[in-house]
C-alpha cells in the first residue's frame, strides 16, 4: 500500500491506495484519507484505512476472478498431468488412512501414521483428543465420498462438526470471535476475515462455485475454493482440516481423484497460500497440487 498525494490548488488530497491481482488483472482500491494532514494525522488514518482496504480486497478476492475463454484454455493444459482414472482404481481405506494422518498432522497432531490405521481399521477406542479427531476426520472423507449435498454453509458446518464433534465445544458452529495467525516470531502471516461477515463471505463462496461449476476446469475450481476458504477463515480452529476436505468435495463432485496434502510439504503448501492470499495468484496453488497428485500416483503404482 502507498500514500498518494493528489494537488488540488493549494490543498493536497490524500489517498491510500493498494493495488491487488485477481487472476491475470491487477485491481486497485484507494481510499480518501483527508486534506492537508500533518505527519501525525496521516499516520492515524493510514493505519486505520489499511484495516479496512484488506477487509475489502478479502470481500472480494476469487467473487472477482472471471476468466476468459483462452485463460480457461491454459488452465486446462495445466491439468493435463492429472491421471482421472486413478478415481476407479483408489483404495479408498488407503486415501482415507493417508489423508487423515497427513492432514491431522499439518496441525499438530501426535497421532503417527500407524496409529491412524490402528484407529481407522479396528475401530480402537481414542484415548485422548488427538485420536478422537482422527476418527473424525476419517468419517468425513467417508461422508464427502458418498454425500450429494449441494457446496452450502450447511455443508461447511456439517465437515467441521464431523471433525470436531467430540473435541470442540464450537465444532460445527462459525466464529464470532476475531483469528489472527503468527508465526513464531510473532509476525501476522494471516488475518481471518471479520467474524460479522464470516457467514456473508461463505454464502458468496457457494454462489462463486454454482456460477463457475460448469465452467472452470476441476482443479483451478477447486484449488480456488480451498483458497478461499482458508482466507475467511470461519472457524475458531480447525480450518485447515475442513479447507482440505472441501478440496477434495470439490475435486470428488467433478470425477476428479482426491489428493493428499503431505505434512511433509506442510512449508511449501504454506506458502503456496500465502502467495494467493498476498497476490490472488492461484498457478503457484495449482503447480503444488499437480506435485502431489504425482506423489500419490507413485506411491499407488509402487504398492
Amino acid at each position: 500500500m502507498f500514500v498518494e498525494i493528489r494537488k488540488r490548488g493549494k490543498n493536497k488530497k490524500y489517498y491510500l491506495v493498494h493495488s491487488y491481482r485477481v487472476g491475470d488483472k491487477v485491481k486497485r482500491i484507494s481510499r480518501y484519507l483527508g486534506s492537508n494532514l500533518s505527519e501525525k494525522e496521516l499516520e492515524r488514518l493510514k493505519s486505520r484505512a489499511e484495516k479496512i482496504i484488506l477487509e475489502q480486497v478479502k470481500e472480494k478476492s476469487i467473487f472477482e476472478f472471471e476468466l476468459s475463454k483462452q485463460q480457461i484454455e491454459q488452465y486446462k493444459k495445466l491439468e493435463k498431468p492429472i491421471k482421472v482414472g486413478h478415481l476407479q482404481k483408489l483404495n479408498w481405506l488407503r486415501f482415507t488412512e493417508n489423508f487423515t494422518y497427513n492432514t491431522n498432522a499439518i496441525e499438530g497432531s501426535t497421532v503417527a501414521l500407524d496409529e491412524a490405521k490402528d484407529l481407522i481399521e479396528h475401530k480402537e477406542n481414542p484415548c485422548d483428543a488427538d485420536e478422537i479427531e482422527t476418527l473424525g476426520v476419517a468419517k468425513a472423507v467417508d461422508y464427502i465420498r458418498k454425500t450429494k449435498s449441494k457446496l452450502d454453509v450447511s455443508l461447511i458446518k456439517k465437515l467441521h462438526f464431523l471433525c470436531f464433534e467430540k473435541t470442540k465445544t464450537f465444532a460445527g458452529k462459525l466464529r464470532n470471535v476475531e483469528v489472527v495467525i503468527k508465526d513464531r516470531q510473532g509476525n501476522i502471516v494471516h488475518q481471518g476475515a471479520l467474524s460479522v461477515i464470516v457467514h456473508k463471505l461463505l454464502m458468496n463462496l457457494a454462489k462463486w462455485y454454482e456460477k463457475h461449476k460448469n465452467k472452470y476446469p476441476p482443479l483451478l475450481l477447486a484449488a480456488l475454493a480451498h483458497n478461499e476458504f482458508e482466507n475467511i477463515h470461519p472457524f475458531q480452529d480447525g480450518n485447515g482440516r475442513v479447507g482440505r476436505l472441501l478440496l477434495n468435495y470439490v475435486l470428488l463432485k467433478h470425477n476428479y481423484p482426491p489428493i493428499n496434502i503431505r505434512f511433509k510439504d506442510r512449508q511449501k503448501y504454506y506458502q503456496v497460500l500465502q502467495i494467493f492470499e498476498k497476490k490472488n495468484d492461484i498457478k503457484p496453488t495449482l503447480k503444488f497440487l499437480i506435485s502431489q497428485y504425482k506423489k500419490q500416483y507413485k506411491q499407488v503404482s509402487t504398492s
